[in-house]
């Protein structure tokens, strides 16, 4: 059946959509700049960055039904990653023997107010996939939240999805033309759709989902993180650049060794009683699981009731290197989770330390506009031998869409989110670091708040380099002409906001600091990092002229 309910899988010819997509990176390399229509203002967030969303998935082993309440697994792991979308959410579940039926909770809103109990008890299932949203490509409605879902001549499946399709003009064209109808702009849905299409080997016995999901790999080669169910499993997807984040965990037995002490009982390992995965690993803890390691760059993750397998891996062009987002280290991700072998708190700390290195200055304390900006606040502080001290205090009540009624209540915008320490303030030269800056609303009156407080001095430093270009792979960076560091340079960003001075981390300290604790080594393409935002190099090429 063709039309909003999904396709048919039917043997379709496809043997001329790869030519149709294929003009990732191909098509001439025209400015960022000249793509500003359907980009101008996208999200309505006049300050700071968000991130498209996050990824959950788990599923349990050995016998079914399980003992582990994979819904609740779900739902918790949906907490751990809400800070990487706050606008809707959604779980899918399956008891793993109706192939024809999902059961499905979705809404607007935050975790905790979407998944009551009454939600839960209809959620039973044996294996899931949850996701939680920010919008960047399309709009914050209900009919966007995901997972989606779509019934198939095959049965029902299930997709959630981290990041944006580059090339989503050409796969939604190839998608349209194969009389499929798409009833949302979300990429998330063109990818479900797409994962229909027969491959160009053609199938013999039933559908070969992993080679369906290495054709769309080959047609959309970014940026996306998927996790896709069907009724007895799940596939765990990265895009070949690696440039999304996605990780494995395995479920242990309550008062196993592992989550008590971190060492295995008589040296040997204790059995999984099942696998997750998740956009980013700080929520597994919570919820008694241990992590294992990334999921691959171009990997496609089978698991099963039987346990985890790699079924393919799709690799990238040969000059091409791994792209993961490098401002996953400097603002989106949480401080616990892990990265390429570190933690995230390690590497904004030598952000802090590279930044001291790079712009001394005298002060009296160091601080950070909390919490993003705190870690490397601490590595500034240690570098520079200038002690740290907190000069803001933050109400975690206030979130991004408080009402403010009134132009003077506007113009006190940051007065609601954050309060001076004052006798930590007064006649004290500071150091103030903050990650990053996007637009420049907001640290012109935090400045303007420590010198209501008695601020001798305010010396802004960012632990980031400054942000020009705009980003196609699922973070609302915005267009050039509205990012703040393409108008003014440090000097005269610090006069436009009243800092006594202020300073950016280079690139070059940036992609050091990020590399100084890594296990692994950026050569031979793996611990590459897209810097696009930031540099206008782009891993894949612009997107299309019709994106």
């Amino acid at each position: 059946m063709n039309g909003p309910d999904g396709p048919s899988c039917h043997q379709q010819d496809v043997s001329n959509t790869e030519a149709a997509v294929k003009r990732l990176g191909q098509e001439d390399i025209k400015e960022p700049e000249v793509k500003i229509s359907k980009r101008f203002g996208r999200g309505a967030v006049q300050s700071g960055l968000t991130h498209e969303c996050g990824v959950f998935a788990a599923i349990s082993t050995g016998e079914w039904p399980t003992q582990v309440d994979i819904p609740q697994v779900i739902c918790l792991g949906l907490v751990a990653l809400q800070h990487r979308g706050q606008e809707s959410a959604g779980i899918v579940t399956s008891e793993g023997k109706n192939a024809r039926s999902f059961n499905t909770h979705k809404g607007m809103g935050l975790i905790n107010n979407i998944f009551n109990d009454e939600a839960m008890k209809k959620l039973k299932g044996n294996l899931g996939i949850g996701h939680t949203r920010y919008s960047t490509s399309a709009a914050s409605e209900e009919v966007n939240c995901q997972p989606f879902v779509v019934h198939t001549a095959h049965g029902a499946l299930a997709v959630a999805h981290n990041g944006e399709l580059v090339n989503a003009s050409s796969l939604r064209k190839m998608v349209l033309g194969r009389g499929v109808g798409l009833s949302t702009h979300s990429d998330s849905e063109l990818i479900t759709q797409a994962l229909c299409l027969n491959p160009p080997e053609g199938e013999t016995d039933g559908p070969d989902w992993p080679a369906r999901i290495n054709h769309l790999m080959r047609l959309a080669p970014l940026s996306y993180s998927l996790v896709i169910m069907l009724k007895d499993k799940i596939y765990a997807v990265r895009d070949p650049y690696g440039n999304r984040p996605l990780c494995l965990g395995k479920i242990l037995p309550l008062g196993s060794s592992f989550l008590t002490n971190g060492c295995a009982k008589n040296g040997l390992e204790e059995k999984p009683e099942g696998w997750v995965v998740s956009s980013e690993s700080c929520g597994f803890l919570s919820i008694g699981a241990r992590y294992v390691r990334e999921v691959l760059p171009g990997e496609i993750l089978e698991m099963s009731r039987h346990g985890i397998r790699t079924v393919d891996v799709v690799e990238r062009p040969a000059d091409k290197q791994q792209a993961f987002c490098i401002f996953e280290y400097v603002y989106f991700a949480r401080a616990d989770s892990i990265f390429e072998g570190q933690m995230v708190y390690s590497a904004r700390m030598q952000c802090g330390r590279m930044l001291a290195r790079e712009s001394p200055v005298d002060a009296d304390i160091v601080s950070s506009v909390p919490e993003s900006g705190t870690a490397a606040a601490h590595g500034y502080a240690r570098q520079s031998g200038i002690p740290f001290m907190e000069v803001l205090c933050k109400n975690r009540y206030v979130g991004r869409t408080f009402i403010q009624p009134s132009t003077r209540l506007r113009q006190l915008g940051v007065a609601k989110k954050f309060g001076a320490l004052s006798e930590n303030v007064r006649r004290k030269r500071i150091v103030l670091v903050d990650d990053s800056i996007v637009r420049g609303n907001t640290i012109g009156p935090i400045i303007k708040l420590l010198r209501d407080a008695g601020a001798a001095e305010v010396h802004i430093r960012i632990a980031s380099p400054p942000l020009k270009y705009p980003c196609y792979m699922g973070i609302n960076i915005p267009t050039r002409e509205e990012l703040i560091g393409n108008k003014m340079d440090p000097h005269q960003l610090a006069e436009h906001v009243g800092a006594d001075s202020l300073e950016y981390l280079s690139v070059e300290g940036l992609v050091s600091a990020v590399h100084y604790n890594m296990k692994t080594t950026p050569s031979d393409g793996v611990g590459g990092h897209c810097t696009a935002c930031l540099t206008g190099e782009y891993p894949g090429g612009l997107p299309e002229d019709d994106w």
